[in-house]
């Protein structure tokens, strides 16, 4: 009988041995699952806000200021993110991981477009796609409303779901938080505009560089699952 209070030397070698980081997956996409995002003082919302401050005060539509916005917005996270890390290994890599998972969040996006679109309400089915597409939705008939459902669907499912495990697998919890801040600076600056077009340009490269295998594997999975 355990008397100490510390944990059992099996559940330590467990959590400490080669298949903690399988185990902290599971967890946090467990969490994910049961909980969805957080509701109220989401991370990746706070960071999206310093990120808009960041750009406010450095746009001078340079790429040099891009590349310095972005190590400024994207670098003290992860830096921490690893200083954490080999304080608790396994509890920092369910947070983090959990925090960087969108999984349940885009299942939920998925049905509220789904579910008016069977109903008849194209209105709402328009408006539900309009909130995950960076287009105008406003003139899509059904069948236009289900392709920028599914497409958006498809293709955030590498950003919210199988890049973050790619990088997860990889670097642990940093590398999931390393890999949704970048797709987050990259969907918030990576246009070809005349505000974003140099400015922007670094954060959209690193995002392509970040996601060019986990993407193809994600693309391969698709084929392969029909």
């Amino acid at each position: 009988m355990n008397l100490t209070g510390n944990p059992p030397d099996w559940l330590t070698g467990l959590l400490a041995g080669p298949l903690a980081m399988p185990l902290a997956a599971l967890s946090a996409v467990l969490l994910d699952r049961l909980l969805g995002e957080v509701s109220r003082f989401h991370p990746l919302v706070g960071f999206g806000n310093l990120a808009s401050a960041i750009e406010k005060r450095l746009n001078r539509r340079s790429i040099s200021g891009g590349v310095v916005a972005w190590l400024l917005a994207v670098g003290p996270w992860v830096a921490l993110a690893f200083w954490l890390r080999p304080l608790a290994p396994f509890v920092v890599d369910v947070v983090l991981l959990y925090f960087a998972l969108g999984a349940q969040s885009l299942c939920e996006h998925a049905e509220a477009i789904a579910k008016p679109l069977q109903d008849g309400h194209l209105d709402e089915a328009r408006q539900r796609v309009g909130w995950i597409v960076s287009r105008d939705t406003s003139a899509l008939d059904e069948s236009g409303v289900a392709k920028a459902g599914v497409e958006s669907v498809l293709e955030n499912g590498n950003d919210a779901i199988f890049g973050t495990l790619f990088w997860f697998a990889l670097l642990g919890g940093p590398g999931a938080v390393l890999l949704r801040l970048a797709n987050t600076l990259d969907a918030m600056w990576g246009y070809r505009t005349e505000r974003f077009n140099l400015f922007g340009r670094f954060a959209a490269r690193f995002d392509d560089a970040l996601n060019f295998i986990p993407a193809r594997l994600t693309a391969l999975t698709y084929a392969l699952l029909g």
